[in-house]
Parts: C-alpha cells; structure tokens; sequence
C-alpha cells in the first residue's frame, strides 16, 4: 500500500514538475506579437502590383490601396508603425519562408501551399477565378471551354494563382505571361490580349478603370471557390490578435469604410 501511495505522489509531483517547466517555458519564449510590440514596427509584404489591393508609385516609394489601408489600420491597433517590405508573386513563398515579415497583405489568396508555410487570418473577402475582356466580346468568354480554344489569347501575370489557375485549365488556348501587372489591362484594351482570368474583385474595379472597353465577365459566379486572407508569420498569439482585431473592423464599421472607398 505504501509502495502504490509513494508512486501515485511521485507521479503527481511529476506532472506537477512538468507542468511548470511548460509554463515557464512558454513565459520566457516571447511570441512574434511581443516582438512586433517591441520592436515597435509590423513588418507587411507587399507585392505593390495588384490594384486595387496593393499599389506601389515607383516614383515616390509610397504604397496605396486597400490592405495598405488595412495594414495602417492593423499597426494602429497594435501601436506601432508600418513598415511596407516590397516583394513579388514570384519570390513571395521564399520571402516568407525567409522570414522578411510579419505578414504578407495585398490581395493575397488563400491556398494550401501558403498555409503549409504559416497561418491565414479569417477570410476577409470570398473570391474565385473569372474573366475580363473587352466588353464586345464578353459573350465569347462564358465558360472555360470557350476559352479554351486555338487562336484566343490569355494574358497572365507571372508567379502568382492567376498563371497558375491558366495552366490547369488551358490546353488549347495561348497563354502569354506579362510581366508588369500595374499595366496587363492595357494589353487587353489595345488588343494585344483578349482575356484575362483572375479574382472577380480584381475584374470589377479594372472594369471602372476601363470603363466601356474593359468588362468583367460573370463576376457573381466565378469558375471556382477561393478566399482572400492575410498570411502570417507561425504565432498563434499574433494570429489571435488580428483575428480579433479584424472581426471587430468588421462589426463596427471600419471595415466597411475603408472597403466603400476602394471597391464601391
């Protein structure tokens, strides 16, 4: 009996032991919001090339846009200053495996390969794949497989979902990889291109920037399902923080704000 009763204590003192090795092991290893709130700035990757999310003037280094909007918004909340770390769709995976940020915003989408890498936040904007072309020929666009012919162009920007979303469905069609995403829109509304697929977002603001030569195509029901979200760095403390942070934009009105001023 004394033997059983000075296990069960030995035990008991175990768990306890290691329960307090956890606790003071997670207290002395300070999470990446403690080190964003030391530090005193939130580091943002931005590609600076996808309007209406994102938007780099070359000339002056000032970025603008919806998620920079956002992202000040973000900083504010956590007290601290923005600092925009300029990246590309090609090099993103690697710039965040690098650990260049914080957290990567500007239009990005959701996908298993990011998340292999780090976290999502909750989805701020449902999304999905669909056309723009140049509104005489919007009804030669309907579906993937009037796309999908000899002699129909597709135009794509590189490294990103959209070039990857073209090379799954198209076999048949040219596809042309352009690099500059400031001006591919150009390309359709000269004639260079006849198409471009990519989130409905995206085809409904390049819409009213061409305004009678540019429309998007069904918009409202996209070829496939995607979500758009802001990747972070692996830190669940940080995740919680904008997670919370965003539910609360988006049930006091702030959201909406900065959303009215970009897309509607």
């Amino acid at each position: 009996m004394t033997v059983r009763i000075s296990v069960r204590i030995l035990a008991a003192l175990a768990v306890a032991l290691l329960m307090n090795l956890s606790a003071h092991a997670q207290q002395a290893a300070p999470s990446r919001l403690d080190d964003i709130m030391k530090r005193g700035t939130l580091r943002v990757g931005m590609t600076g090339d996808y309007k209406p999310f994102t938007y780099l003037d070359k000339a002056t280094q000032q970025f603008t846009g919806f998620d920079v909007d956002m992202a000040e918004a973000l900083a504010k909340a956590l007290g601290v200053k923005v600092e925009y770390v300029p990246t590309a769709w090609p090099k993103l995976m690697k710039d965040f495996e690098a650990d260049q940020f914080d957290i990567a915003m500007g239009g990005v989408s959701v996908t298993l390969d990011r998340q292999k890498k780090g976290y999502f936040t909750m989805p701020i904007m449902r999304e999905g794949k669909t056309p723009i072309a140049r509104c005489a020929d919007v009804d030669k666009y309907q579906s993937i497989a009037d796309i999908d012919k000899k002699g129909t162009r597709v135009i794509v920007n590189p490294g990103g979902t959209n070039e990857r979303f073209a090379r799954a469905n198209i076999k048949d069609a040219e596809i042309n990889v352009f690099s500059d995403n400031t001006v591919i829109f150009d390309e359709i509304a000269k004639g260079n291109a006849d198409l471009m697929m990519t989130d409905a977002s995206e085809t409904r603001y390049q819409q009213k920037q061409h305004q009678g030569v540019l429309c998007a195509v069904h918009p409202e029901k996209p070829f496939d399902f995607s979500e758009k979200a802001y990747w972070l760095q692996r830190d669940m403390a940080f995740k919680a923080f904008v997670d919370q942070w965003l539910h609360i934009s988006m049930e006091d009105g702030s959201y909406k704000k900065i959303y009215a001023a970009w897309f509607d």
